[in-house]
């Protein structure tokens, strides 16, 4: 049975509308960039748990950090169509944020390359915030992972942009 594409639009997808690999080999190899974030809300006192260091699994934010970089590295691994990327910058930045309560996560994917790194940044960002559970789901099982979302992303054919400020 064959399907057809109702949307051009995605790359995904070819003519008959159904997913493949899309062939970058034609493509620019160009600077790209793409930054993430999410949060992790939990209980006051969960965050000062966590900034306090006494978590009993260890550093959760260490922990988290690494887990993000290590994360967007095997992106293409975890996400079907995705291309393997030699990354040449992830940074994983995890922030106190007394007014939720809970951390902010960001991360930076950077790539000299035929493809974006949005993917990258994004895994990051969920690995990393799935970390912070794991280390402190004891203490606090109600957390709420949420608003993980691209905030920016530049380089390549479509050039740069940028999300709106909150979601």
């Amino acid at each position: 049975m064959s399907r057809q594409n109702t949307n051009p639009g995605l790359t995904h997808l070819d003519a008959s509308g159904e997913a493949n690999m899309v062939d970058v080999s034609q493509k620019a190899v160009t600077s790209r960039t793409a930054v993430a974030e999410g949060r992790v809300v939990m209980q006051r006192e969960t965050l000062d748990l966590v900034l306090s260091g006494d978590a009993k699994k260890g550093d959760v934010r260490a922990t988290a950090r690494i887990a993000g970089i290590m994360a967007a590295k095997k992106t293409h691994e975890l996400i079907p169509l995705c291309h393997p990327l030699l990354l040449s910058k992830v940074a994983v930045e995890i922030e106190p944020d007394t007014a939720l309560p809970g951390l902010t996560v960001r991360a930076t994917a950077k790539v000299a390359g035929q493809t974006g790194v949005e993917m990258e940044a994004l895994t990051a960002v969920s690995v990393a915030c799935l970390t912070i559970y794991d280390m402190v789901k004891a203490a606090d099982r109600g957390m709420r992972i949420e608003a993980i979302r691209l905030v920016e992303k530049s380089g390549g054919k479509s050039g740069d942009w940028h999300a709106e400020e909150n979601p």
